[in-house]
């Protein structure tokens, strides 16, 4: 299938989902038929046969995206979005983000397609699926521990192969320009790993974002 061929499949598929929770939905003005007995849209079949439908069409564009090669900085230190998960803090290329975004409500889908895949989140009337990163990278689920400062979970939308995605995590601490000459040191073997750097007084771990993006089209497809 050609390119063309992908495009033309997601732009009828495209028009077939019709966002009625923004027209008639809770949404919208509120005059649809289904409210009453699902008080919510996101009870309604309609919403979640929307969701599996964007799944389909994720799953289409990923296996049609041609590699591109990541943008290299000409910078001194390779702009890094610093992350926690858990007790460990992580670093991901800003190449491969599009948004950090306050976290919102993830919605439960039906017949879920794998143990990454949390739902879907409403990001502007639009429904973007939602992994844990924690599943994606193999990690125990991390003990909640009660922090000196607090601190606010954000959601990461992520520009994938079939289009965005939504990785929520428990704090950003923000964009810093690490060294590139260190990027590929003490790697120590760990998937999804490129290096494991002693920064400010923290242990960081450099992930892979062209593994992490792999591993979210394989949790879509």
């Amino acid at each position: 299938m050609s390119e063309i061929d992908v495009l033309n499949v997601v732009a009828q598929t495209d028009q077939l989902i019709d966002d009625c929770w923004n027209r008639i939905g809770v949404q919208g003005d509120k005059q649809c038929p289904l409210l009453a007995r699902h008080i919510h849209c996101r009870n309604c079949e309609v919403y979640a046969e929307a969701a599996t439908r964007l799944l389909d069409r994720y799953a289409l564009m990923a296996d049609e995206q041609l590699e591109a090669p990541l943008p290299v900085e000409e910078d001194s230190g390779r702009s890094m979005l610093l992350l926690r998960l858990g007790e460990e803090w992580m670093a991901l290329a800003t190449a491969c983000l599009a948004e950090i975004a306050p976290t919102q409500r993830v919605h439960a889908l039906p017949h879920q397609r794998a143990r990454a895949l949390q739902g879907v989140v409403n990001v502007r009337g639009a429904l973007v699926p939602c992994l844990s990163l924690t599943q994606l990278l193999g990690l125990a689920p991390a003990p909640v521990v009660e922090r000196a400062t607090r601190s606010l979970p954000r959601m990461l939308i992520l520009s994938a192969g079939g289009g965005p995605v939504v990785l929520p995590v428990d704090e950003v601490d923000g964009i810093h320009r690490l060294d590139p000459a260190r990027l590929h040191s003490d790697r120590n073997g760990a998937e999804f790993t490129l290096a494991v750097l002693q920064w400010r007084g923290r242990s960081v771990r450099i992930l892979d974002e062209r593994q992490l993006l792999s591993a979210v089209d394989r949790s879509l497809s």
